[in-house]
């Protein structure tokens, strides 16, 4: 699913660089002709596919990689650190970052399931009988392997890797927001929902944010609404990343993040900061455990919208069978799973509306979370 120009090299790894001020020039330096990844985000007037793309391949040493074409604009590519110097002064450049690797935030009815009280809403999950219509999935993760529990309509593979779920995160995570009601396995908190399934992590559930935004922007433009999207993905911040998630949720996508798994504040780690201070429909997620108590992996802060069980969560395995996994990643898909379910019955309210009506029938069990705020647990009981 990659798109790709002629001439594209191998990638070289690049680490996460600060900036500083520039000293007086003393001297002219010779060009740095280090190889790096890079995401060059355009201006929205840029003649992305024409004069533009040309005037860049022109540059000698500029390899280039995805092209996004459909919501965040601009494209991934390696090129020597001296050329990035020469881009930015092109006045339809807006901003050049390093690429990065990201990592995932690692029938009866799973502990989590009953927490958020899906059993108990209107699909009357566990019966056989409560499959949810009119509303499609989308993970962006490992991949999403074979499994009889899961309505998989779509495998898209935006790395170099074969297109198979070799770790099982992404065919866990899927599990929890869509499982079958089918009188055995496990069941999901919106049973039976197609699920594309967006492959941008390894066998190691790492992965580069160049590919993830590709990933993205193939939502924005082809999502079926009403839609959902998990991202249970963490890493360094990136403008580019959370940008991408942005404009996605502003064309009618909700999102899922996970908070991270870092003990810290989740506004530190992207995307897990892409919604920060607004009601977008961009919603963080941090894990609780046993006795409601925030886990103490989770990432924590004002970044955080919503809890949700993420230790011990048991859900479809990459074969074919049942496992557990913890970590904010099962937290998420509880959240994303929720929003998928008001969707089936609201199917014209925005993203927005969808993350305030969550926000709204959240419980409080009483627990507090580490900078000191109430848990504010999702509960999806109240869908009608």
């Amino acid at each position: 699913m990659r798109r790709f120009l002629k001439g594209f090299a191998a990638f070289a790894a690049i680490v996460l660089l600060s900036c500083a001020a520039a000293a007086p020039a003393a001297a002219e330096q010779p060009e740095d002709n280090r190889l790096g990844r890079y995401i060059v985000v355009l201006d929205e007037r840029a003649d992305l596919l024409g004069s533009t793309l040309r005037r860049l391949q022109s540059m000698t040493g500029l390899k280039i990689g995805h092209v996004y074409d459909k919501g965040l604009r601009g494209y991934s590519a390696t090129m020597p650190k001296g050329l990035v110097k020469k881009l930015l002064a092109d006045p339809q450049v807006k901003y050049v970052e390093p690429d990065q690797k990201g990592t995932g935030n690692g029938q009866f009815f799973p502990w989590g399931i009953n927490r958020v009280q899906a059993d108990l809403s209107y699909t009357k999950a566990g019966n056989g009988s409560g499959t949810v219509t009119g509303v499609n999935a989308y993970v962006i993760d490992s991949g999403v392997a074979p499994h009889p529990d899961l309505n998989v309509v779509k495998r898209l593979n935006f790395t170099e890797e074969p297109d198979t779920d070799c770790h099982g995160h992404g065919t866990h995570i899927s599990g929890t927001i869509a499982a079958r009601d089918n009188t055995s396995g496990v069941v999901g908190v919106a049973p039976g929902i197609p699920i594309t399934s967006l492959k941008v992590l390894d066998c190691e559930t790492h992965g580069w944010y160049s590919d993830m935004i590709a990933a993205i922007n193939w939502i924005t433009a082809n999502a079926k609404k009403p839609a959902v999207a998990n991202m249970s993905i963490g890493g360094n911040p990136s403008k580019a990343l959370d940008d991408a998630i942005r404009r996605s949720a502003a064309s009618g996508v909700v999102y899922g993040l996970s908070a991270g798994n870092k003990s810290k504040s989740a506004c530190e780690q992207s995307p897990a900061r892409a919604g920060a201070g607004t009601n977008n429909g961009i919603i963080t997620v941090a894990a609780i455990g046993s006795g409601d108590r925030e886990a103490s992996f989770s990432n924590y802060g004002p970044c955080v919208d919503l809890w949700a069980p993420g230790v011990d969560i048991k859900s479809t395995g990459n074969s074919g069978g049942i496992g557990p996994m913890s970590g904010t990643s099962m937290a998420a898909p509880h959240v994303t799973g929720a929003a998928a379910l008001y969707l089936s019955r609201h199917r014209t309210v925005t993203p927005s509306s969808v993350e305030s009506w969550l926000k709204r029938a959240a419980v409080s069990p009483g627990t507090k979370s580490k900078d000191g705020r109430t848990i504010r647990l999702v509960c999806v009981k109240a869908v009608t």
